[in-house]
């Protein structure tokens, strides 16, 4: 059967210029991290990904080395964007990411020249694309100057393989370091995608990042909205010693039963609301015109449905605001 695209797809989930930059991202973007690839089937995959093409998530965000196996996640994306989605390029943002290791040797990881314009090209081929809208360098290289990495990035874009280039886990002082690069050579940056959500702020909010960002025509991504679950119903009673946090959400096990506490409270608000804590914890993040948009993952419909329903009710009053502030400041 061929695929049509919902006629109300943007009806569904609000979208957001990334500050004052002619980039727009849906306030709900697809990730393709853990969730689909050489372990899923394909007809799975596709559905999940053309049902949320279908409410209005038009941006898709891979990296090199995702999926169960390095590269599934973007051979699995390109197979459903070859088959169904390429009649909808113009529609689409389809970001990817080179840093974390990728294939065997030394020169399978970082930000090199070499490593990232064989990376993006090796993407582009599993995607079935003749360019990608983002290409984010994936995380701060300690041994390649960072001029190196700005350059590569740019020449990119020239080349015409990238529209815009970001980066990913970079830290404020380090976003910085390569925006003042990036304006020098008039390279379009737009976005730092990082780990952030109710449970780990310290890097967007107290390190300032959202308004350097701001103030240089670029936005934040947040990955990670439900701290790999745990910002859910599920773990009210408590988590497993072993959960698997992200290593960016690792100081949330330092104290599990004020953890949990903190978890019920925020799940007493969301009800109030009507929501899911899940629902809360996006809701809480988009509250921010400089969070872009935010990363979340669905393995199933349901589970993607559930997520969606965030656009439901986005607006968080000034008292919910200070309720949810007293309950993370505990």
């Amino acid at each position: 059967m061929v695929y049509a695209a919902a006629n109300n797809r943007y009806e569904q989930v609000p979208y957001r210029r990334v500050s004052d930059s002619g980039l727009i991202l849906p306030a709900l973007s697809f990730g393709l991290w853990r969730n689909l690839g050489d372990q899923k089937p394909l007809a799975n995959s596709r559905e999940v990904i053309l049902k949320a093409f279908d409410h209005g998530i038009f941006s898709f965000d891979n990296a090199s080395n995702y999926g169960p196996s390095n590269g599934t996640a973007e051979e699995t994306f390109g197979a459903v964007y070859q088959s169904d989605l390429k009649p909808y390029r113009d529609e689409l943002v389809i970001t990817t990411k080179a840093g974390y290791h990728m294939w065997p040797g030394p020169l399978g990881e970082f930000s090199g020249r070499k490593t990232l314009h064989a990376a993006l090209d090796l993407s582009l081929q599993r995607m079935h694309l003749d360019y990608v809208d983002i290409f984010y360098a994936h995380r701060w290289d300690p041994n390649t100057n960072l001029e190196e990495t700005a350059v590569a990035l740019d020449d990119l874009v020239r080349q015409g393989k990238a529209l815009y280039v970001g980066v990913s886990n970079y830290t404020a002082e380090q976003t910085a370091a390569i925006i003042d690069i990036f304006k020098t050579l008039h390279t379009p940056f737009v976005l730092n995608q990082v780990s952030y959500n109710m449970l780990h702020r310290q890097e967007a909010e107290d390190h300032q990042m959202l308004q350097l960002l701001d103030d240089n025509h670029a936005g934040l991504v947040a990955y990670g909205p439900l701290a790999e679950g745990l910002l859910t119903d599920r773990y009210l009673n408590g988590f497993p010693a072993d959960f698997p946090l992200h290593r960016s959400n690792a100081h949330i096990a330092d104290d599990p039963e004020a953890t949990v506490r903190q978890l019920n409270a925020l799940n007493a608000v969301a009800a109030d609301r009507g929501q899911t804590l899940a629902q809360l914890a996006m809701a809480w993040l988009l509250k921010d015109r400089r969070v872009a948009s935010i990363v979340f993952g669905a393995s199933s419909i349901d589970h993607l449905l559930d997520n969606i329903k965030v656009a439901d009710n986005l607006q968080l009053s000034d008292e919910e605001l200070q309720k949810i502030e007293s309950i993370l400041t505990k």
